[in-house]
């Protein structure tokens, strides 16, 4: 399951549970609309990490965001 935020018309962060070498991984990453097919495609900008990072970042995020 992915979460989707509209960035703007033609991009958009995806955040999703995943798995690599035997890790588990949140990763947050913006997708682009290839303009010759209309499909979603991932790009370079992102960030993966281990799932157990997860609650240590969610109060980053809170933090950041009382700030505001």
């Amino acid at each position: 399951m992915a979460a989707v935020i509209e960035k703007n018309k033609r991009e958009q962060i995806r955040i999703e549970a995943t798995e690599f070498k035997g890790q588990d991984l949140v990763d947050i990453r913006v997708y682009y609309q290839d303009q010759a097919d209309g499909e979603w495609k991932p790009s370079k900008k992102g960030i993966a990490f281990k799932t157990e990072l997860l609650p240590e970042i969610i109060k980053a995020l809170q933090a950041l965001e009382t700030t505001q």
